[in-house]
């Protein structure tokens, strides 16, 4: 998008800074960690093999520099929400359990176990997701009060605009596809926890306001946003963003194991997912990665792990829960063994694509948290299906 000024263009990065990305404008301060830096060293290569124990070494390598790596992200912010739910899932599958429950602690005592700072903006509810996981474990009811009552007003607001895409409508509306990893699986949450119905109720209300909106029925994949709609890349394809719709798909296995088994609407979340499924698991590449841009993948032929691991996560998850089948199994190996080789020495997982709305470059030694987090989902079903 361009602006006819200077100054322009740079008003309107700051504010898509804060809006696009789910960013603040201010430079974070630097997440304080006990545990020293690991160093960029291995003494042995990780293995890619689906058996429980490779995986295990793998996922942890991964979170234990993370944990010693910590990311200047604010603790409450999207970016680090995939890690916390991704390092539960470990947690219940480690021998050291309770070494990483009580980092999830550590976070969400550092905010007072409360969501992000903007009530109705997505991005702010996604680190809920950790705090109802560990409230299941350890029914601290001060771990999930603030989110409940953050959700308690979303069931008074209108959210009854249209969903054209701009700065400040992010703010009130699911506008763009990243929303439905964020929300909706706290919201399912919040219902599985609770028995309320009316949070599911108001997840699905609103899922399938932005699916009916953003999703390309015949392309079976969703615009990033409304302003993706008539862009086409250099080939002619449509613009369709790997990591975007790997928030999709891993959005929709999240939504799925936390709504009640018998809650109405389930039925058409299936549906979605299979879809989706199939056409992702048609796009991956030879190598075992997804591209960052899905029709295009040529634009930029270098790995990019967050895609990847999304949505590793979310077909071994379907694979898990019997709504795929073992057609889906070397899509699966190959995303992990993918997700594996990406590894840097000491456990950093390279080849991230930062924060941004759409199709961008990667290199082998970018990372992010939210990598991190889909590498730790994406683990843990693996190691399910290594033990069946």
């Amino acid at each position: 998008m361009t602006a006819p000024t200077r100054a322009a263009a740079t008003a309107f990065v700051l504010a898509a800074q804060t809006a696009l990305a789910g960013c603040s404008t201010s430079p974070p301060p630097p997440a304080p960690s006990p545990i020293a830096a690991v160093p960029e060293t291995r003494a042995t290569p990780l293995s890619d093999t689906v058996e429980p124990q490779a995986v295990l070494r793998a996922m942890t390598t991964i979170a234990d520099w993370q944990l010693a790596n910590p990311s200047a992200h604010k603790p409450y912010e999207w970016q680090e929400a995939p890690f916390w739910a991704g390092l539960y899932e470990f947690a219940l599958r480690s021998s050291s359990r309770q070494k990483y429950l009580d980092a999830i602690r550590r976070n969400g005592e550092s905010i007072q176990w409360q969501p992000g700072p903007r009530p109705l903006l997505a991005d702010d509810h996604a680190v809920t997701q950790s705090y109802f996981l560990l409230y299941r474990l350890e029914h601290d009811r001060r771990m999930i009060e603030p989110a409940l009552a953050r959700f308690k007003e979303m069931l008074l607001a209108p959210f009854a605009e249209s969903l054209e895409f701009s700065n400040d409508k992010t703010t009130r509306e699911w506008v763009w596809c990243d929303a439905l990893f964020m929300s909706p699986p706290a919201l399912a949450l919040a219902t599985s926890t609770t028995g309320d119905g009316r949070y599911a109720d108001l997840m699905n209300r609103l899922w399938w306001k932005t699916t009916d909106y953003l999703y390309d029925k015949e392309e079976r994949l969703f615009y990033r946003d409304s302003r993706f709609f008539d862009q086409r890349e250099r080939n002619g394809k449509k613009v369709f963003w790997s990591r975007g719709n790997g928030w999709v798909l891993a959005g929709l296995a999240r939504v799925l194991q936390y709504l009640p088994p018998d809650y109405a609407g389930r039925g058409r979340f299936v549906a979605l997912f299979q879809e989706m499924a199939q056409r992702i698991a048609d796009l991956q590449g030879p190598d075992g990665y997804w591209r960052a841009s899905l029709l295009n993948p040529g634009s930029r032929p270098i790995p990019e792990t967050s895609g990847t691991g999304f949505f590793t996560y979310a077909l071994a998850w379907g694979m898990n829960e019997g709504l795929l089948g073992r057609g889906y199994e070397q899509t699966v190996r190959r995303g992990w063994s993918a997700m594996v080789r990406a590894v840097q020495p000491g456990g950093r997982l390279g080849y991230v694509q930062r924060v941004g709305d759409q199709p961008g470059d990667t290199g082998p030694e970018q990372t992010e948290t939210y990598g991190t987090g889909a590498f730790l989902l994406a683990g843990s079903e693996l190691f399910r299906l290594a033990a069946r």
